[in-house]
């Protein structure tokens, strides 16, 4: 079994989803605490699977972990689990600190006491690989070249500060205890169940709602775009074959602008679900305010992976994109129920305090 913490979010579920699917695939255990942004009926499809079991609970909860551990013996953790909006990191900064500092920390500690525990054999074979992000690397000047594992640290927000500290306790919980970890540092995912307040979910939605289009300054804030469905497999292969102790930059090779990408949104509806008015949805774009330490480019430089483990992303930008609205046009319930809150009541009817499967 592996435990997947996270894994009712964005990246988390679409992981569990994705290892699931794969011939021979392990169970897992997914815990997640169901913050805003952790939506359970992202796992619906896995209602009644054994080989899919679910917990709600907090990294920080030291008791918890320890008892998951002693009951289920994972071979692996892959640590999902953190606060990663931005502009919310700006408005409150806690949260933030609390899960990706202080539960980063408390998740090591237990897993650190679970691993010395095992027998010389388990214990070769154990791994915990912490996901992490490019944004704390910082910014890049418009020629620079793109991050990669040795560039150093550099965060600017208090996500990306948040996030850079959890990197370096996993480091240290290496080189110190001698923890078999390893670490991923993605570029900007996009794909299905992302929750609409990242960029491109929140175009889609807001362009379908007839809302404006919010740009933040003037819209050419670089980022590398990598579809998620390519961020599980590399992940997979990290935990399959990386080098303990090591960081592996996954990356889209898709540099783009943000205005850019909104415009590709914006000419996707236009050909799949033309507006009712018959008015082109860039007509609702809308220039705002930047937001504060707002990075200008993000770039990753994803060689390591793919010339030491064989890795590279199977979609492009504009496949991946394409798939991405088709999902959204395919799915206003799901997008209806996460905006309105109603999900939060799916998890109150159908949750049982106790672990269950699906």
């Amino acid at each position: 079994m592996i435990l997947v913490t996270g894994g009712a979010g964005f990246i988390g579920a679409n992981f569990v989803l994705d290892w699931l699917a794969q011939p021979g695939a392990e169970p897992v255990l997914n815990l997640d605490k169901l913050t805003y942004a952790g939506n359970r009926e992202n796992l619906a499809s896995l209602d009644g699977d054994a080989r899919h079991v679910f917990v709600q609970g907090d990294i920080g909860d030291t008791g918890l972990i320890e008892r998951l551990l002693a009951e289920h013996r994972p071979r692996a953790i892959i640590n999902f689990a953190a606060e990663s909006h931005v502009d919310r990191s700006i408005h409150g900064a806690e949260d933030f600190i609390q899960t990706n500092v202080v539960g980063t920390f408390r998740l090591l500690e237990a897993v650190r006491h679970y691993f010395n525990a095992l027998a010389p054999q388990d214990r070769e074979g154990f791994r915990f690989l912490h996901v992490s992000t490019d944004e704390v690397y910082g910014s890049l000047a418009p020629d620079a070249p793109a991050f990669s594992e040795q560039h150093r640290h550099e965060p600017n927000s208090p996500y990306s500060a948040s996030k850079a500290a959890s990197d370096h306790l996993v480091r240290a919980w290496h080189h110190t205890y001698g923890l078999p970890v390893l670490t991923t540092n993605c570029s900007n995912n996009y794909g299905p169940l992302h929750f609409p307040e990242k960029l491109i979910p929140l175009m889609i939605v807001n362009a379908l709602a007839g809302k404006p289009l919010p740009v933040y300054g003037d819209g050419m804030q670089v980022r590398d775009w990598l579809y998620v469905k390519d961020h599980c497999s590399a992940i997979r292969r990290v935990l399959e074959a990386g080098r303990v102790g090591e960081t592996y930059n996954v990356g889209g090779w898709n540099e783009k602008p943000n205005i850019e990408i909104v415009q590709t949104i914006c000419a996707l509806l236009q050909e799949l679900q033309p507006a009712a008015d018959g008015k082109p949805y860039t007509d609702l774009i809308t220039y705002v305010k930047d937001r504060p330490g707002h990075d200008r480019r993000y770039a990753i430089d994803a060689t390591r992976i793919h010339d030491e483990l064989g890795w590279k992303p199977a979609e492009t930008f504009e496949s991946g994109i394409r798939k991405t609205v088709r999902w959204y046009l395919d799915h206003p319930e799901w997008v209806a129920r996460v905006q309105s809150g109603a999900y939060r009541d799916w998890v109150r009817v159908h949750y049982d305090a106790e672990p269950v499967a699906g």
